[in-house]
C-alpha cells in the first residue's frame, strides 16, 4: 500500500514525489522508461532552462493557456522558491538573457541527478520500466484507488497523482497516455496539438531561403483583419516553411485558428525604419550609384540569400538603372520590405513540438489543491493539464508548482485522515 502513486517520472512527477516523501508520506513513482527524466534531458537543447527569473506578473503573462488557475500555485511555489529549491539540492544555477535559469554546468542531467538523489535519500520507490495501463478507483468511481500496470500488477494507493505529460517529443515517453487515464475517471480532455512548433507555409519562395536566420525583424500573422500575433525577434527559413524563436512563439498563438483556416503573415524586415525612412534610404543608395544597376545596391541592405526573393516580389527589374527608377516603383518596393507577404498553413508534428496544446480541462480540476473535482484522491500535475506557456522556462515552472501543490494538498488530506 502506498499514502500516493505517481504516474510519470519527468520534472512535474519527480517534483511532486520529493515535496510529498518530505511531507511525510510513502510514494511510488511508476515510470515507463528505463530512466527518469527523459524529457528534461533535452529540454533547453540539453542545457535544461528550468524557470525563469522574472517578476511573478510576468510570469503569469508568459502563460498562454488558463494562466488563473496557476494563481495558487505559482504563489504556492514561486520561480525565485524553484530556483533556491535546485541550489539547495546541489545544482550551482545563473540566469541568462530573458531572465532564463539554467545550471551554471549547462547540463539538465545535474537537475535530474539532484531530484533521483533527494528522491533515493527520502526512500521514494521507483519504478522503472513499469508502463501503467490503468486508474483503479473504488466500487462507486468516486475515489482513486491505485494503479494496475500493463503487466498486470497492481499497486494500491491512498491517492494518485497523474504527471503524464502531454503528447509531444513522443520517443520520451509523452505518448498521451494521462490523458486516457483522465478520460478513464470521468474527465474532459480539451482538442490537443503541437505548441511552440515550427509553422508550415504556403510559398515556393519561402523554402528557397531555406537555412536563413534573420535578427530583429517582426512578424505579424492575421485572420483576415483580426491580428491574432505580433512580436520582435529572431526568425530561421526552412525547407518546410518557418522556425526559430518568433514561430515557435506564434505557433501557441495561433495554433486553433490555424486547424480551421490559413492565416496571412508578413514580416517587417527592416523595422527601426518607418516606410518613409527605407525610401529616403533607397533614395540615399540610388543617388550613390546612380549609374548603377538596382540589384547591385541590394547587397547593402539584405542578405543575399534573401535577394532573389525579394526582387521577384519587389517588382523592379534587377538590371533596371538606379537613376530611372521611378517613386511609384521604390515605393511598392519599401512595401514589400516592411511587409514581406508569406501564408502560414499549419505546423510540424508533435515530434517537433516543445510541449502540446490543450489537455485535462481545469475547470474540473480544485486549483487550490490539483485534485480531481470528480474523483476523490486523484491529483493532475504538469503539461498533462489544459496550460502551456511560451518559452523561457515557463512551462517548466508550471510543472514544479503544479507538483509543489500537489504534493502538499495530497500530504494534507493523508494526514487528515
Amino acid at each position: 500500500m502506498a499514502d500516493l502513486t505517481i504516474i510519470g517520472g519527468g520534472a512535474a512527477g519527480m517534483a511532486a514525489a520529493v515535496f510529498a516523501a518530505e511531507a511525510g508520506l510513502k510514494v511510488h513513482l511508476f515510470e515507463q522508461n528505463e530512466k527518469l527524466g527523459k524529457k528534461v534531458f533535452i529540454t533547453g537543447k540539453g542545457r535544461c532552462n528550468f524557470t525563469n527569473a522574472c517578476d511573478i506578473e510576468n510570469l503569469f503573462s508568459s502563460v498562454v493557456t488558463n494562466s488563473k488557475f496557476l494563481y495558487s500555485s505559482f504563489y504556492g511555489f514561486t520561480n525565485q522558491q524553484t530556483i533556491e529549491w535546485f541550489e539547495s539540492l546541489g545544482v550551482r544555477t545563473k540566469v541568462e538573457r530573458g531572465d532564463r535559469a539554467f545550471p551554471v554546468s549547462d547540463h539538465s542531467s545535474d537537475i535530474i541527478r539532484a531530484l533521483e538523489r533527494r528522491l533515493k535519500e527520502l526512500g521514494v520507490k521507483i519504478h522503472l520500466n513499469s508502463p501503467v495501463e490503468s486508474l483503479l478507483l473504488n466500487q462507486e468511481g468516486t475515489a482513486a484507488a491505485g494503479v494496475r500496470l500493463k503487466n498486470g500488477y497492481e499497486q494500491k494507493a491512498d491517492a494518485v497523482l497523474i504527471a503524464t505529460g502531454g503528447f509531444s517529443y513522443q520517443t520520451t515517453g509523452s505518448t498521451g497516455d494521462g490523458y486516457r487515464f483522465a478520460q478513464g475517471a470521468g474527465h474532459a480532455v480539451s482538442g490537443i496539438r503541437p505548441a511552440l512548433v515550427p509553422l508550415v507555409t504556403g510559398e515556393e519562395y519561402i523554402p528557397r531561403m531555406q537555412g536563413l536566420s534573420l535578427k530583429n525583424v517582426s512578424l505579424t500573422i492575421r485572420n483576415g483583419k483580426k491580428k491574432l500575433f505580433e512580436e520582435f525577434g529572431e526568425l530561421l527559413f526552412t525547407h518546410f516553411g518557418i522556425s526559430g524563436p518568433l514561430a515557435l512563439k506564434a505557433s501557441s498563438y495561433i495554433g486553433k485558428t490555424l486547424e480551421k483556416t490559413d492565416l496571412q503573415a508578413v514580416l517587417d524586415l527592416k523595422p527601426a525604419l518607418t516606410k518613409d525612412q527605407l525610401s529616403a534610404r533607397l533614395v540615399r543608395e540610388f543617388e550613390d550609384a546612380p549609374n548603377k544597376q538596382f540589384r547591385n545596391i541590394l547587397p547593402n541592405l539584405f542578405p543575399a540569400k534573401m535577394i532573389p526573393v525579394i526582387l521577384e516580389l519587389g517588382g523592379i527589374d534587377p538590371y533596371t538603372v538606379n537613376n530611372t527608377i521611378t517613386r511609384e516603383q521604390r515605393e511598392h518596393f519599401s512595401e514589400v520590405v516592411k511587409a514581406f507577404p508569406f501564408s502560414i498553413v499549419g505546423t510540424r508534428g508533435y515530434n517537433e513540438a516543445i510541449i502540446t496544446q490543450g489537455g485535462v480541462k481545469v475547470k474540473e480540476v480544485n486549483p487550490s489543491t490539483m485534485e480531481s473535482k470528480l474523483v476523490q484522491g486523484l491529483y493532475f500535475a504538469g503539461e498533462v493539464l489544459d496550460l502551456d506557456a511560451v518559452t523561457g522556462g515557463f512551462n517548466l515552472q508550471i510543472a514544479w508548482s503544479t507538483a509543489h501543490t500537489a504534493a502538499i494538498a495530497a500530504a494534507e488530506a493523508q494526514l487528515e485522515s
